[in-house]
């Protein structure tokens, strides 16, 4: 996990929190609050609060995520903790200050719906990408994943959020069509956050069992630009060795790495699986 970084890194942090935290409130403020939709985390609370009360959205996901953090902070780290109270606090800024300024959104509530969705996706996977949050339940979020490291952030999300937007459900809109609308903006959210964050690099890996290992990896040189690894097996049932390519590619280039095994050795035996992120030499940088 990175430190609070050079001011390069600070300045770069900040940028995303400024970028993502527009986002996040124009699909508040400005879809979601106009159509009353319930909305996820402490925001979600902030909007129960701002139709019933008349309370600033920003002020009181600030107020509320206080104590969380104190609850959450040996889990999550000193320095999530720190980086993490700097997004609270210009998010916050930029929800009751900055989205105010911008026109509300009046019309289709479907529209509405998946404007707030997609907006507040990415400018959540905007913030997580710098390991930062928004807090309050992001805090939670997060401690869950750090705990839990192999359930994916968008699932747990969609799980922890439920809750509130039932409650605003109950509180705000008062009908299904609430609830329903409220549930296509988590799942929207939820999906954008993942595709956005593990989508980026997103692409396949083919594992090829043949006995002209070479003469495929050359094949899916040319046609591709891919180059590929050598491993030894050895088959189950013959007890025999055999040679697997292993090729990393984009989802696009995995055509011309099926064309090239068929080409080659049409007796081989292809796995074609899906790769959430690649990194390193040839994809992007680790």
């Amino acid at each position: 996990m990175k430190t609070l970084g050079q001011p390069k890194e600070l300045a770069v942090d900040i940028l995303m929190d400024i970028a993502g935290g527009i986002l996040i409130a124009l699909g508040t403020y400005n879809f979601a609050a106009a159509a009353e939709f319930p909305m996820v985390g402490f925001n979600g609370i902030g909007l129960i609060l701002y139709h019933l009360f008349g309370l600033p959205i920003g002020t009181v996901a600030l107020i509320l995520n206080i104590p969380v953090a104190i609850l959450c902070w040996r889990i999550l780290g000193k320095q999530f903790l720190l980086r993490s109270l700097r997004t609270i606090v210009i998010t916050s800024l930029i929800m009751d200050l900055v989205a105010p300024l911008f026109p509300v959104y009046t019309g289709d509530r479907m529209l509405a719906a998946i404007c707030t969705g997609v907006l507040s996706g990415l400018g959540y996977a905007l913030i997580y990408l710098r390991e930062s949050s928004t807090g309050g339940s992001d805090f939670i979020i997060m401690s869950i994943r750090a705990l839990k490291p192999h359930l994916s952030l968008g699932n747990i999300s969609l799980a922890m959020e439920s809750s509130i937007i039932l409650l605003g459900t109950i509180l705000v809109s008062k009908n299904v069509d609430g609830f329903i609308y409220g549930m296509i903006i988590n799942v929207l959210l939820s999906t954008v956050l993942d595709k956005v964050m593990c989508g980026v690099s997103r692409g396949k890996i083919a594992l090829v069992v043949t006995d002209f290992a070479k003469s495929i990896g050359r094949e899916i040189d040319r046609l591709t630009g891919r180059g590929c690894t050598f491993l030894k097996a050895e088959g189950s049932f013959t007890q025999s060795e055999k040679d697997v390519v292993m090729c990393a590619c984009s989802n696009k280039q995995m055509v011309g790495i099926r064309r090239a095994v068929k080409k080659i050795d049409p007796d081989a035996f292809l796995i074609i699986l899906d790769s959430n992120e690649v990194v390193g030499e040839g994809f992007q940088k680790a």
